[in-house]
């Protein structure tokens, strides 16, 4: 494992802690619809709370197997997976309210660092 890979596994791991552990029931600019929190974000895209929690979940859980496989490589491809999944799901969500391009882009970014350590 290269410097750059572990680099690139820890911007995804704080980035996901950022957004779903520090900023979640705060307003940013990037959130989807006229959403000022996580529960509004989710609800904007007609989803439920309890996809908010699953989706919160397996995020996090990605994002910690993306740290664990520093130590343990063979964490890190199911987890860069899965965080390819959800953050294809996540640009999906804001094309489906209509978001301007620029709130797709942190989505679009963590997509991009995810196929990085998967490929």
């Amino acid at each position: 494992m290269t410097y750059i890979e572990i680099i690139v596994q820890v911007t995804i791991a704080l980035g996901i802690y950022n957004v779903w552990l520090l900023r979640f029931g705060k307003a940013t600019s990037w959130r989807g619809g006229t959403a000022q929190n996580m529960k509004e974000e989710f609800a904007a895209y007609g989803l439920p709370p309890t996809g908010m929690y699953v989706v919160g979940f397996f995020k996090i859980t990605f994002a910690t197997m993306l740290l664990i496989g520093i130590a343990l490589p063979s964490f890190v491809r199911p987890a860069a997976l899965g965080m390819t999944l959800l953050m294809v799901g996540a640009i999906v969500m804001h094309i489906k309210v209509s978001d301007p391009l620029k709130r797709s882009l942190p989505a679009a970014m963590m997509l991009g660092l995810s196929l990085v350590v998967l490929l």
